[in-house]
């Protein structure tokens, strides 16, 4: 389906506000518990991740030729590095002689060279250098480049799918989210001893807004007044500020959301986009094991308003509030949660018609689990 455009979903917000309503789910989902710590579940959802096309990182944070990432995506240790030619690349960061990962961190370098030999590869992959080459007489250095892996660039993000596709068409409804002259100001990482779901569910729901985030963002927002919208295997949730009612009195066509609403968008299975006041984030759940998950975040510049200079101050102001406050909250609920797992009280949580996003996205990682069988 197609997303909303910006004066339907204003006048949607607006609809919610008058009649004190919030938008509901056909159905409820109930998820069993066990799929929270089971090592059989986990080792599905890891598949999964594998064979279908995860955001790794924002195209902003590739700028120039050389420029790379190296990290941890479901479980694989992944290059990912933008070519001479402007074209991103993705391979498995492991030396082909003896598998010591030849990229590390983030950066800008000519070529990767193997701290382990010395073995070196281009930008391109292709093995260019072995030390002391005469020591591997029948070695043909054309078969041992690094081990590629299906990188595309789309809607501001580059994707990497690792194996085999589970599925195509799966980047077939994708928006534009992040356009070129948005600029990544920042990243963190952390981890959390919660299973990656856990945290994920926190993004996709106001029905916690009142209880959990009270001195946070609950003064600049509503109680359970949201707008749910699923495209594919993906979902936007929209979270308005209470001051978008200053745009009331506005003609509609001249109307702006931006500022005025949280946008989050959840690209399925593990990435979330959240569009907030004055800054963007690319959040990505990378599962550690079934009760640990390190979460990357690339915060990340809102598009520049007719030509309006972007305000950076604002942007990492915003960026520190966020950070500090609602992230933290929602992380410390996740973590506790998975600690009540151990207390069996539960053989299923039950997500309500207030949980559209998330019963939308259990159905999906459900249907995809059982594709493997």
């Amino acid at each position: 389906m197609a997303l909303l455009s910006e004066t339907a979903l204003i006048d949607r917000i607006f609809e919610h506000i008058d009649g004190k309503t919030t938008d509901v789910g056909d159905d409820i989902w109930r998820e069993p518990t066990e799929n929270y710590h089971t090592q059989e579940w986990f080792d599905a959802e890891i598949t999964v991740m594998r064979r279908l096309p995860v955001p790794f990182c924002p195209s902003a944070a590739l700028p120039e030729p050389g420029s790379f990432i190296a990290r941890t995506a479901a479980k694989t240790p992944i290059l990912a590095v933008r070519g001479d030619d402007g074209v991103v690349r993705a391979f498995r960061n492991a030396c082909r002689h003896r598998g010591m990962p030849v990229g590390d961190g983030e950066g800008c370098q000519r070529a990767f060279v193997c701290p382990y030999h010395g073995w070196t590869y281009g930008l391109d992959g292709k093995l260019k250098h072995i030390p002391s080459e005469d020591g591997f007489p029948d070695l043909d250095k054309a078969t041992h480049g690094l081990a590629p892996v299906t990188a595309e660039e789309r809607g501001g993000l580059v994707f990497i799918t690792q194996d085999e596709s589970l599925s195509s068409g799966a980047l077939d409804e994708m928006p534009d989210l992040i356009t070129p002259d948005q600029v990544v100001f920042n990243t963190i990482a952390f981890s959390d001893r919660a299973n990656w779901k856990l945290i994920g569910e926190t993004f996709l729901e106001g029905y916690h807004i009142k209880a959990l985030h009270t001195k946070s963002f609950y003064p600049y927002g509503y109680d359970n007044l949201n707008i749910v919208e699923t495209f594919g295997r993906n979902s936007r949730v929209v979270f308005p500020f209470r001051r978008i009612e200053k745009l009331q009195d506005m003609p509609r066509a001249e109307r702006r959301s931006q500022g005025l609403v949280t946008d989050v968008y959840q690209l399925f299975p593990n990435t979330l986009i959240v569009e907030l006041s004055n800054h963007a984030m690319l959040v990505i759940l990378e599962p550690v094991s079934v009760s640990e998950t390190k979460t990357v975040v690339y915060q990340i510049s809102l598009r520049p308003n007719d030509g309006e200079k972007v305000d950076m101050a604002a942007a990492k102001r915003d960026a520190g509030f966020v950070q500090d406050e609602g992230l933290v909250e929602d992380r410390e609920a996740a973590c506790a949660i998975q600690a009540g797992l151990e207390t069996n009280a539960n053989t299923h949580f039950t997500f309500g018609k207030f949980e559209k996003a998330i019963c939308h996205f259990h159905k999906n990682l459900t249907e995809h689990v059982e594709m493997l069988k």
